[in-house]
């Protein structure tokens, strides 16, 4: 009878033990998705503000009628396609994001061959609601930077949390699945060639 109940008391005892744990790393790995999705979130609000930039810095330019319309066409498609893009939280998974990724890079290079081409009008350039734009957007180019960066972090903390042992088995028993990161454009390891 005594064998029974002690038992029963480590069975008991067994059973709390893993319910404590599985409680606990549920709860973390919860806690760790909520922060990449709320980082998500973040990292959609500066795009939106880039995108939001856009049309203002088109309307002011197209004010200068001699100003290349295929340039600012490519810059307001661009936009479009970037836009249409929207990934839902739980689903980043590497694919997702290089989706994402692309359209946004896209536009980055359609805003970049836009300044580019501004430097061809010296009125453009010195014309105040244009500066005050160009500033927004690199400020608004910078906050990305950062967001992005930020998300990587939460993503690695969630990523790592999720493959490690025995939390890889509690992510697989309840759905947690791997994020994807955002990740250096093709070609970025490589200095640009600068020419004089």
């Amino acid at each position: 009878m005594k064998k029974g109940i002690i038992a029963l008391i480590v069975v008991v005892v067994l059973g709390l033990v893993l319910y404590g744990c599985g409680k606990s790393t549920y709860n973390n790995m919860v806690t760790l998705e909520q922060q990449t999705e709320a980082q998500w979130a973040q990292v959609e609000n500066v795009y939106q503000r880039r995108a939001d930039l856009i049309p203002n810095l088109v309307a002011t330019v197209k004010g200068y009628a001699d100003f290349e319309q295929e340039t600012l066409t490519q810059v307001i498609e661009a936009r479009s396609k970037a836009t249409s893009v929207n990934l839902d939280a739980s689903n980043l998974t590497p694919e997702t994001m290089q989706q994402f990724q692309q359209a946004q890079g896209e536009l980055s290079s359609a805003l970049s061959r836009l300044m580019v081409v501004v430097e061809k009008y010296p009125d453009l350039k010195a014309n105040q609601n244009f500066l005050a734009l160009q500033s927004q957007l690199e400020g608004t180019e910078n906050r990305i930077s950062v967001e992005r960066n930020k998300f990587n972090e939460v993503t690695r903390q969630y990523n790592t949390t999720i493959k490690t042992f025995p939390n890889v088995l509690f992510a697989g028993m309840f759905g947690f699945q791997e994020r994807g990161y955002f990740q250096a454009d093709a070609g970025a390891e490589n200095p640009p060639q600068v020419e004089f």
